[in-house]
């Protein structure tokens, strides 16, 4: 009964009625609009301080604790923190999603840059670099596959938590959930529940696409041999010695 009801609830065009406030199309640009706030913050404050510290090596100890320490840290009731201090609005929902997404990026930064083989860094120092270039033209790129990495993790949980916007009187898909708790219209929780999945699902294949696009293919292996490289056909050998005449007896 239930799975016929929630058919019913996405399938009914009332609520995908564009230009509807209540509407899911709405709640789903709200919820983006949430999410992506919050990650860009992120971003801006934890992917410099995880590249400086990858490159440079001090304060090693203090990125590994914060970002593993912080991985623990309950969103809702952090939430809840900052609306006793703060109230109600959309900067208490923003502080909890970006202290949600800062672990993630920090380590996928410091990790990354971490990870480049010291010869290629040696290298790039003999031939002239400084440190500034080292960083941004060999230690960035190499590291931009686990960079990306921890964007598509902190993506998937800001999307997956943004529903905590909700409880603090915003909107976004958090909407369905709250709403229909309070109705009693489970069809509606559960819908709420499966397009926040399915958007987050969404988010992770589109970084994943972009992944693709900025990162490259050398780095991927997803790049061609060149044609000098490719193996080729080898003849068999033959026996080239000459055959001495057989001693008469």
């Amino acid at each position: 009964m239930l799975t016929r009801d929630l058919l019913d609830y996405l399938l009914d065009p009332a609520h995908w009625a564009f230009g509807d406030p209540e509407s899911i199309p709405a709640r789903v640009v709200e919820h983006l609009g949430y999410s992506g706030l919050a990650l860009l913050v992120a971003a801006i404050l934890a992917i410099p301080v995880g590249l400086v510290i990858g490159h440079t090596g001090r304060g090693a100890f203090l990125a590994v604790t914060v970002g593993n320490s912080w991985r623990a840290l309950p969103t809702f009731g952090l939430l809840s923190l900052l609306v006793t201090l703060i109230g109600i609005g959309q900067l208490p929902a923003l502080v909890a999603l970006v202290a949600l997404a800062v672990p993630p990026l920090l380590l996928a930064a410091y990790s990354g840059v971490q990870a480049v083989d010291r010869a290629t860094v040696d290298a790039a120092r003999g031939m002239g670099l400084t440190g500034r270039q080292v960083l941004t033209q060999v230690e960035l790129p190499i590291a931009a596959p686990l960079v990306i990495g921890g964007l598509r993790s902190a993506a998937l949980q800001v999307v997956s938590t943004a529903t905590i916007a909700a409880y603090v009187g915003l909107g976004g898909l958090g909407r369905l959930l709250v709403d229909g708790l309070a109705l009693g219209d489970y069809p509606q929780v559960v819908a709420g529940a499966v397009v926040v999945s399915a958007l987050a699902i969404l988010v992770d294949l589109a970084l994943a696409g972009l992944a693709r696009l900025v990162v490259s293919p050398g780095l991927t292996g997803s790049g061609r041999r060149p044609f000098s490289a490719r193996p080729t056909p080898t003849t068999p050998l033959t026996d080239t010695r000459a055959k001495l005449p057989t001693p008469a007896v």
